[in-house]
């Protein structure tokens, strides 16, 4: 009779049994062809409930190691027949995650600052959504995302960018990378890629995780060098003209008109527009963008939330020429839309309601005014002799050069033993050059001010420091 015991049992008793009774199989103990005691009779010799005994044996029946004879009972099968897993040696996990450090200053964050995110009118429209418009939350979301959402963009696009495009062009996408590879699969991996030098470092990383030929172009005081674009071969541009990062710079309109020269010279050539945070130009409207001027469907238009709204928003969309949208629907409108359905609808109703102007008009302020803040700190903390500011009047970012001897890597360093971040412009070139020395990257997107000018004075510490030695 099998006889086991279940004093230490902390799962429920018929699984216990089943693993006890099929090690005892496994093992040999349990012989094949052999029969088990009824469930009543097992259940009275363990002291346990019959429907326990039950669980087990109907357990083991669907794995196969017991099979049932009508008015003869139960019998172990034969096991050889029963692909048992083997004890195999698998590797270690040796996970990266992008967690980033805790830093006490970090001058790479371009995150927003929690008190700036319009909480309750997120949580007045977000409890509107799901009172006023349950069926539509709950219906999938066409590929493109919700018309709703797609209308409300159009919408803004037309009264803040002077764009006039049909809903239909444009796609709604899980932050930009997603809408990156949905390009690569529109347009093609045979196609090349022309990426700014320097340029958004993610950029080039989409392109190669999805082995794309990319190759790169430099920059001149006015944007991407048409010279250089024209002697890459390339068939797509992926640019910022609106403002480049990391540089700051604004492309003129003569060179805007000279690039989309450039892509009406061959059949197949497009312009991937990237306005990323053209909503906080500190000074005069926006610059009109190349999708607006565009009078042959060369451009693709992308846009994001994350900087407008916030970080965590993981929402941004692009506008596809007539073409390419034609051709998405054919090939492409078989993919789900990623963004949740719940958040597109408490998004389109941010926009359409005014929510989202008055929250750019707010920031703008906000942030012109920490821009501000933060170039008197620098003017205080350094001298024009120590130190030159490179800004423009658009994003949210400026660049810092120091007048010091230092090399940039010890210096990074020796802000990082004090718990201080901050990127070299150098980072954001394929082949840094060395007229790049002693310029670095300053968001003031999230700069905490009494920090900030506690960081400066660490700064100076530093230079003056390794000056003596």
């Amino acid at each position: 009779m099998l006889t086991y015991d279940f004093s230490n049992t902390t799962g429920p008793i018929y699984r216990e049994l089943y693993q006890k009774i099929r090690q005892d199989i496994l093992n040999g103990t349990i012989k094949t062809g052999e029969k088990l005691p009824s469930k009543r009779t097992l259940a009275q010799n363990l002291g346990v409930s019959t429907i326990t005994v039950e669980n087990a044996y109907d357990q083991l029946i669907s794995e196969g190691y017991l099979y049932s004879e009508v008015k003869r009972g139960y019998f172990v099968s034969d096991i050889k027949k029963i692909a048992v897993p083997h004890t195999i040696l698998k590797p270690e996990l040796n996970i990266k995650t992008n967690e980033k450090k805790s830093w006490y200053f970090d001058f790479s964050s371009n995150t927003v600052e929690a008190k700036n995110f319009p909480f309750s009118v997120w949580a007045k429209l977000s409890r509107e959504v799901l009172s006023g418009l349950q069926s539509e939350v709950l219906q999938i979301s066409p590929s493109n995302g919700t018309e709703a959402l797609r209308k409300a963009i159009a919408n803004h696009l037309l009264s803040f960018r002077g764009m006039s495009v049909d809903p239909n062009q444009i796609i709604i996408g899980a932050g930009t990378e997603n809408l990156y590879e949905i390009l690569i699969k529109l347009l093609g991996d045979k196609k090349t890629y022309c990426i700014e030098n320097p340029g958004y470092i993610k950029i080039r990383r989409v392109y190669e995780i999805n082995r794309v030929n990319y190759v790169s172009a430099n920059l001149d005081e006015n944007g991407i060098s048409i010279e250089e674009l024209k002697k890459s071969k390339a068939d797509i541009a992926h640019i910022s003209p609106n403002h480049h990062f990391p540089t700051g710079i604004t492309m003129p309109v003569s060179r805007r008109y000279e690039i989309l020269g450039w892509a009406n010279e061959k059949k197949g050539r497009y312009i991937i527009e990237d306005d990323y945070d053209s909503e906080f130009r500190q000074n005069g409207n926006p610059i009109p963008t190349l999708q607006s001027i565009d009078a042959f469907g060369k451009v693709i238009y992308m846009n994001t939330f994350s900087k407008s709204i916030a970080s965590t928003i993981r929402i941004s969309y692009m506008v596809l020429p007539e073409q390419l949208a034609n051709l998405y629907y054919e090939t492409l409108n078989f993919y789900s839309c990623p963004v949740p359905t719940f958040e597109q609808y408490t998004l389109s109703k941010f926009i359409d309601e005014g929510y989202f102007e008055k929250h750019i008009n707010r920031m703008r302020l906000y942030y012109r005014r920490k821009r501000i803040t933060v170039l008197n700190i620098l003017k205080k903390n350094l001298t024009d002799e120590e130190c030159s500011i490179l800004e423009s009047d658009s994003g949210l970012h400026l660049i810092l050069k120091l007048n010091c001897s230092i090399p940039d890597a010890e210096l990074k360093d020796a802000l990082v033993e004090k718990n201080i971040n901050i990127n070299m412009l150098s980072e954001y070139y394929i082949c840094p050059k060395e007229n790049l020395r002693h310029m670095y990257l300053l968001n003031y997107s999230n700069i905490n001010v009494e920090k900030f000018e506690q960081t400066m004075k660490v700064l100076k510490g530093i230079i003056a420091k390794k000056h003596k030695n």
